[in-house]
């Protein structure tokens, strides 16, 4: 994780400069589905923190269950829309696919 946002700056136009330079996609385009990732890592932070918390709290009387997230303010993710899911999919995956289908679970599970 870079220590300062310069450092982040750089990564994140380089990144861009990577997507213009090696696909037919317009900034417009792709703009989307970096912001909706975006959005998941973050989701997935906030909802990591949320869990360590809940946990450390539990006395394992009952589960801890989406109730308990929302009670805290964090989006409930089921495990099919966590970050490091995505993360862990395999070499020639349906990249697109999981991230919608990750996104979808997210809205089907948190209605508000």
């Amino acid at each position: 994780m870079p220590a300062n946002t310069t450092e982040l700056e750089k990564r994140l136009w380089g990144a861009a400069d990577e997507l213009r330079a090696n696909s037919k996609l317009k900034s417009s385009e792709y703009s989307v589905p970096v912001l909706g990732l975006i959005f998941l890592r973050y989701a997935d932070h906030k909802f990591a923190q949320a869990k360590a918390k809940l946990t450390s709290r539990s006395t394992g009387r009952r589960s801890i269950g989406k109730t308990d997230y929302h009670s805290q303010g964090v989006l409930y993710l089921p495990e099919s829309a966590r970050f490091s899911k995505l993360l862990e999919l395999p070499e020639g995956a349906d990249i697109g696919k999981a991230i919608n289908d990750a996104m979808r679970s997210v809205e089907a599970e948190n209605e508000t």
